[in-house]
């Protein structure tokens, strides 16, 4: 059994990358929706928006 394994809560699933980029995704294009965010700045809010989600799910 790995380290990682160990540490893992019982009944808690790994969220993969994909599932952080569909919601990272929905968040920016919503945000573009609102009008809160411009397609030219899509690259930098895209990034930081997942960085943030990714950060968030998967600190233990």
């Amino acid at each position: 059994m790995g380290v990682e394994e160990k540490n893992r809560q019982p009944g808690r699933q790994e969220v993969t990358d994909e599932a952080i980029f569909k919601v990272a995704k929905e968040i920016v294009v919503k945000f573009i929706e609102v009008g809160r965010l411009t397609p030219s700045s899509f690259e930098e809010t895209f990034d930081s928006v997942y960085k943030a989600i990714r950060r968030t799910v998967r600190s233990q």
